[in-house]
């Protein structure tokens, strides 16, 4: 974003201190979003009826591959995986979890590339353009307790479950 770039009302650019990316912050709600805002930040508490609607609760597993955007993690620090790879290793996650031969909890915090791993995947509660399309699209279509196939991001390749 450039100097010259006007952001409707009520919003912030910020820099990330964790990736150096600039994130937008809304100063009523103080909601942060990747996404540039092109209309004036809501004023709505994230506790309304009508804030609950637009919010789900995840976690997931992230598996980084050789064309992520940041081919790097807590676990590894040079990922040199193939996409390919990174997908049958999610899907041997997925099938343990399905199974119930593991919790997508006990295997985030052991297997993630996210740093949300510490909290066994847990991404905590979110609104729809904070988190990447794809992404945002499957947690928001999973009911409370479903676990999702894979999905893939800039990020890498995840599943996701809705917690709440």
């Amino acid at each position: 974003m450039s100097d010259e770039e006007v952001l409707p009302e009520g919003w912030e650019a910020r820099k990330s201190r964790s990736t150096g990316m600039t994130y937008y912050l809304n100063v009523h709600t103080k909601t942060s979003q990747w996404e540039t805002p092109t209309e004036p930040a809501p004023y709505e508490d994230d506790n309304s009826e009508s804030a609950k609607l637009n919010e789900v609760q995840c976690s997931h597993l992230l598996v980084k591959h050789s064309g992520s955007r940041r081919p790097s993690s807590w676990r590894d620090e040079n990922i040199t995986r193939s996409k390919e790879e990174a997908l049958e290793i999610l899907n041997e996650y997925r099938r343990q979890i399905m199974n119930k031969e593991a919790t997508l909890s006990e295997l985030a915090k052991q297997y993630s590339d996210c740093s949300s791993a510490k909290r066994g995947g847990d991404l905590g509660k979110f609104k729809r353009g904070q988190m990447q399309k794809p992404f945002e699209e499957v947690a928001f279509s999973l009911k409370v307790g479903q676990l999702s196939h894979a999905v893939s991001t800039d990020s890498g390749v995840h599943i996701i479950l809705r917690t709440a």
